[in-house]
């Protein structure tokens, strides 16, 4: 898979791939939210995919379903040392696959990509610009 990471003004910085655009920004004027606020907004939603599947798979409603992820920051680092996530149903949702939703959602990939993290290289190339 490649992206495509461009700098459309401000201190936007947009990705490009396939069809979509996932759109960045920062404060104090942000239009959109920041990378970072992405990349966690993405644990919560894969999670999110996976007790969806787990439910349509069975034919479980999910209405009244929903997860709150919380963040807890290490004081020392300044980084994310601890991330929550809470599978909230409602009181109708049977109870016997409330432990199959939290390991349907420890299936996350991008939980996983956290436990085995890849190997970074960053790298410059000069590009000549395209003919018009």
């Amino acid at each position: 898979m490649e992206m495509m990471i461009d700098f459309p003004g401000g201190a936007r910085v947009d990705a490009h791939f396939g069809p979509f655009t996932v759109k960045t920004d920062q404060p104090p004027a942000a239009t959109a939210p920041t990378p970072f606020a992405t990349f966690l907004a993405s644990i919560g939603t894969c999670a999110g995919i996976y007790v969806l599947g787990f439910c349509q798979q069975r034919g479980l409603p999910t209405e009244g379903i929903r997860i709150i992820q919380r963040m807890h920051t290490d004081p020392f680092s300044g980084m994310v040392g601890k991330i929550e996530l809470e599978i909230q149903t409602p009181p109708t949702f049977p109870e016997r696959y409330l432990p199959a939703l939290v390991k349907s959602a420890e299936l996350c990939a991008v939980k996983k990509h956290f436990e085995r993290p890849p190997q970074f290289d960053i790298y410059t190339q000069v590009v000549e610009p395209a003919a018009a």
